[in-house]
């Protein structure tokens, strides 16, 4: 028994040997990851499990009844011998990973082979191969990986079954008691063992391809967080020299090149001194990989560079697209067609579609910025004749009352117009000039209300230079006098204040009038509204131009009372 047992695990060596060469066909990694398998798939699975059951029946060791000897190899069994073997492994391994279908498939390929082989034994031997397809088909658990225990307990009752079925078909029964007393234990143990070593192999193969795989995709992370700030400002010579610097450094090829349609953008690595940035394309595979869309292989044969001892020799070309066109191409050159893998091929192919995906968001968010810009600037168009039809109704009653007073305003007028004017081309100004632009426009509103009005300025000189949409203060000014104070006889006070507070600029108009309701309140700034006194069309504007250029916490905020007054403020971040 101890002499079969080690010419048992002698043979499980080889079985393993076929096993790791095994491991390296799609269909076993297939039947790790998958709970089901199609048919084709199955198909495959029982023959390749079936066929290395019989591999394993060949590798095993035909024992002689009457004899006691063994034979290292035996093709055809006498009547009197049968075979120590390691057929069940396969088997078992196939119930295990594509269920009990798979298993008796595998199973019938094996058994009804072992049936012609011969021996007393051929029948009973046949009919627990089947039968130990089926039992480890009946241990698989769906969405679990199969544990090598596991895998070393159903292959070790396999062989116990077949041990079973032996003595309940096998004739003569002596023969086949002493055939199980014999060689019984150490089929249990050498194909219980063999069974988990299998699936060890077959894991740890896969979790190298998982481990492989989960490291690309960092890469390819990491390779997108770096160049997507260069590719928002579109492909050209600039974003594609730092592209290339980056793929130059996670990938480390023989060189790394972007072209647009007609001239090579940036290239980084071996051949820089011939391969220059704004040359015209020259390989006709190139100009293929542009036509197409498709990605190419290259040799040194088609790159055929004009200098003969230009050191890139093999290269992948993958196309670059912006809604569906092909607008250049990304290269990864290599010293030769040996350093090209199927890793770095398929990493190709991702990193053009991400890229591309990167150039497809800059353009889209270009757009925005456009769209964005144009609304600010059909916003400010909005203020300008609303501020001007005030300002004009105020000049108009004073050319009677006071001339040279309203010779005075017009040309506070038009220094503020001016101003005005200035502004819509551009969507950003200082807080200085903002603030200039009110002081313009309060010394109108000071000679209508004569001496019923006091402004009030608590301003950081600190806070002047930072930037904000134009014509932002002005609105929230004119609201706080048309609609806050306009009914006070005396003491009307409007209180502006610009201060720091630690990385944000507070900015703020408070009145002592007559506040609004909270319902008026919830409106306000939000919508365009319609009531005796206004739209609030001042307002909504001025709020919809911070939230669209600084976010939603810029938003204006106010706080009022009925008959308390009113405080309108806003906050935008300070900039360095």
């Amino acid at each position: 028994m101890l002499e079969l047992l080690f010419i048992m695990f002698e043979r499980l060596g080889i079985i393993v040997t076929a096993a790791f060469l095994l491991t390296r066909f799609h269909f076993f990694q297939d039947m790790i990851h998958r709970d089901g398998l199609s048919r084709n798939q199955k198909y495959i699975a029982i023959l390749f499990f079936g066929l290395f059951g019989i591999v394993g029946t060949y590798f095993g060791v035909a024992f002689d009844t009457e004899t006691h000897r063994v034979n290292s190899f035996a093709l055809d069994l006498a009547s009197d011998e049968a075979i120590a073997n390691s057929r069940v492994i396969g088997i078992v391994i196939a119930g295990l990973l594509g269920g009990y279908k798979v298993g008796i498939g595998a199973g019938l390929v094996a058994g009804i082979h072992r049936m012609y082989l011969g021996g007393f034994t051929a029948f009973a031997c046949g009919v627990a191969t089947i039968l130990s397809g089926f039992i480890a088909g009946a241990f698989r658990e769906k969405g679990k990986h199969v544990k090598l225990l596991v895998a070393f307990g159903i292959g070790a009752l396999a062989e116990t079954l077949q041990m079973a079925v032996i003595l309940v078909l096998a004739k003569p029964f002596d023969k086949a008691l002493l055939l199980v007393d014999v060689i019984g234990i150490p089929m249990i143990l050498a194909n219980g063992i063999g069974s988990a070593i299998f699936l060890l192999i077959i894991q740890n193969v896969v979790n190298e391809k998982e481990k492989a795989s989960a490291q690309q995709a960092q890469k390819t992370l990491r390779i997108a967080e770096q160049t997507l700030g260069y590719l928002r400002k579109g492909m050209n010579n600039q974003s594609a020299r730092a592209v290339c610097d980056i793929l130059y450094r996670e990938i480390q090829p023989g060189a790394v090149a972007i072209t647009n349609k007609s001239t090579i953008l940036a290239h980084v690595g071996l051949a820089s001194d011939h391969h220059i940035a704004g040359s015209p394309l020259r390989t006709d595979i190139t100009k293929e990989a542009i036509r197409s869309g498709e990605l190419l292989i290259a040799n040194g044969d088609v790159i055929h560079c004009s200098v003969a001892d230009c050191p890139l020799g093999a290269a992948i070309i993958a196309p670059l697209k912006q809604r569906e066109e092909t607008i250049g191409t990304l290269k990864l050159y290599f010293k030769s067609e040996k350093e090209m893998t199927d890793a770095s091929i398929e990493l190709m192919s991702g990193l053009s579609s991400l890229l591309s995906n990167q150039l497809e968001i800059a353009e889209a968010d270009q757009a925005y910025q456009l769209a964005k810009n144009a609304e600010i600037k059909a916003l400010q168009a909005q203020i300008s004749p609303h501020f001007l039809f005030n300002s004009l109704n105020v000049i108009i009653s004073l050319i009677r009352i006071n001339p040279d007073k309203a010779r005075k305003l017009l040309v506070s007028l038009s220094h503020f117009l001016r101003s005005n004017v200035m502004s819509t081309t551009t969507t950003m100004v200082s807080l200085e000039q903002e603030l200039k632009q009110v002081q313009a426009y309060l010394e109108i509103e000071e000679a209508r209300f004569v001496d019923r009005l006091q402004i009030k300025y608590d301003v950081d000189s600190h806070v002047l230079n930072q930037r904000l949409p134009p014509l932002t203060l002005q609105p929230i000014v004119e609201n706080a006098i048309k609609h806050g104070i306009k009914d006070l006889e005396q003491d009307a006070v409007v209180h502006i204040s610009l201060q720091e507070e630690n990385e944000t600029i507070h900015i703020s108009v408070k009145d002592n009038g007559k506040g609004m309701t909270p319902e008026r309140i919830t409106k306000l700034g939000k919508e365009k509204i319609t009531s005796e006194t206004g739209t609030g069309v001042g307002l909504y504007n001025v709020n919809r131009r911070l939230v669209m250029t600084f976010g939603e916490k810029a938003g204006i905020k106010i706080n009022s009372s009925y008959g308390h007054g009113t405080k309108v403020s806003f906050q935008i971040p300070k900039r360095r």
